[in-house]
């Protein structure tokens, strides 16, 4: 059975959610109120509720997915655009300084997002399996902590750290050399590996983000560059002026929005913002482009079979080394974004632990699928730091005032049971649902979508008039006699 990219495309927009949308209006009258009633209600939260933290864990998902629910709208794109922009540019701000710690989850989100589309560069286009990226994300976040973390090291002895006053251009200037870093580490490591597939292309990966991390972790003598396991403190990150501080008070004041606490925090949390979706849209600009052009198109061939892709012509090697080489300069430029905004780096930041997760996210949205790796970023970050750990604070809340449910005093809830507890428990159980009922992700790759779709449709039982079957003859020459 054929099945055009185009027609599984309609039958998806007919059988979806948004089906029942007969036009572009309607369509967009519906998200027009969605986000009017989401940011409504994420504004009139109130911390001191009961309530708080369970409303918190329904309404921020809703809104911080409302871009990818815009972005598959059968509206025009100009409207895609603008409704997007609106959310991310306008809508997160505000929310941001009614309570700035929505815009922490935002940043967040952003930085993970970034991390999971540059491993979908190698795992989900190249179909190389990468258990230490996060070695990549180490590099470009040291690179830029030991030239302005405060910390005995060797460039602070030698007086050449980065002033206070240059680091908001010198940042720019470091976002390349963590990029050129972290893609010179990655063709090192592409190139001991070029013969290697599956499971020991997965081994040799781990033992390289493990040596990554011991050498940051021991890196302390004989000559301290990375101040070992006590990790490089006060890192610099760029300085907000004075008016920016000012305007913010103004935009706080004309929206009636009463901060709480310093501006200054606020003010350098929200420039933190705009700099990470600028580098997420970037990011997502090049791996689109990537994925529809000729480079795209050789790593999906050598993902599918490599004998085929290297008989057809494509350089393997070229295309192997540019797939670890593209995917590690994201995540160079994603760490030292994450130095600057944590000003604290250490080893225990970059475990293996953190490649799994990374690596969940691209599983759980679709391999290969940008739009699944967005959502499953954003699925698993907010997994990880807002609802497990908001149940929690939900369940103390409730302790506090003896809360009764059905008899049963909220009190005696066994600490042991916490949800925030059971975060690797709850990824564990996420994954392999995922493998057993949604093996390509929840947003797949089209092409993931046919080959799904194309060996459903194959029979259960091969035809019996095909020798050498169960039901054919076992002897070709004996189907003539």
């Amino acid at each position: 059975m054929t099945t055009s990219r185009a027609a599984v495309s309609e039958a998806g927009a007919r059988s979806g959610f948004w089906g029942r949308f007969l036009s572009p209006t309607s369509a967009a009258v519906f998200l027009i109120v969605y986000l009017a009633v989401v940011i409504g209600l994420l504004l009139s939260l109130d911390r001191a509720s009961l309530w708080f933290s369970i409303q918190s864990t329904i309404v921020f998902p809703a809104f911080i997915l409302s871009p990818l629910l815009i972005h598959s709208a059968p509206i025009p794109r100009t409207w895609k655009a603008v409704l997007i922009g609106l959310v991310m540019l306008i809508a997160m701000p505000i929310i941001g300084i009614s309570d700035s710690s929505y815009l922490e989850l935002a940043i967040q989100v952003c930085i993970f997002a970034g991390l999971a589309l540059g491993l979908n560069i190698v795992v989900g286009f190249a179909g190389l399996l990468d258990l230490g990226y996060i070695a990549f994300f180490a590099v470009g976040a040291y690179v830029w902590g030991m030239f302005t973390s405060t910390a005995p090291t060797i460039f602070n002895e030698l007086g050449i750290l980065i002033p206070p006053d240059s680091q908001a251009v010198a940042f720019i200037i470091f976002i390349g050399i963590g990029i050129l870093a972290a893609a010179c580490i990655g063709i090192l490591l592409g190139l001991p590996v070029l013969r290697l597939r599956g499971d020991y292309l997965a081994i040799v990966t781990l033992g390289f983000g493990e040596v990554i991390r011991i050498i940051a972790r021991n890196g302390d003598s004989p000559t301290n560059f990375t101040n070992g396991s006590q990790g490089l403190l006060n890192v610099g990150r760029p300085l907000v002026s004075a008016d920016m501080v000012s305007r913010i008070d103004e935009l706080s004041n004309t929206l009636n929005i009463r901060v709480v606490g310093n501006l200054q925090p606020l003010t350098q949390q929200i420039l933190f913002y705009f700099i990470a979706i600028l580098m997420l849209g970037i990011i997502l600009v090049v791996a689109n482009r990537l994925q529809n052009s000729v480079i795209g198109r050789a790593w999906t061939a050598i993902r599918e079979d490599e004998v085929a892709a290297i008989a057809m012509g494509v350089p393997l090697v070229r295309m192997k080394l540019m797939a670890f080489a593209l995917g590690a300069a994201f995540a160079g430029a994603i760490g030292v974004l994450y130095g600057a905004k944590q000003t604290f780096v250490s080893p225990e930041s970059f475990t293996l632990l953190n490649s799994i997760s990374i690596l969940a996210m691209v599983i759980v949205g679709g391999l290969g699928s940008i739009k699944g790796v967005l959502l499953g970023a954003m699925i698993v970050t907010l997994l990880q730091l807002q609802v497990l750990k908001n149940f929690s604070l939900q369940l103390n809340a409730l302790k506090n005032i003896d809360y009764v449910i059905l008899g049963f005093h909220i009190r005696d809830w066994p600490t042991q049971l916490e949800p925030a507890k059971y975060e690797r428990f709850v990824f564990g159980i996420l994954l392999v649902l995922m493998m057993l009922f949604r093996p390509a992700g929840l947003l797949p790759e089209s092409r993931r979508r046919l080959e799904l779709m194309q060996t459903n449709d194959l029979p259960d039982e091969p035809p019996s008039d095909i020798p050498g079957t169960p039901s054919g003859p076992a002897n070709p020459a004996a189907a003539g006699d």
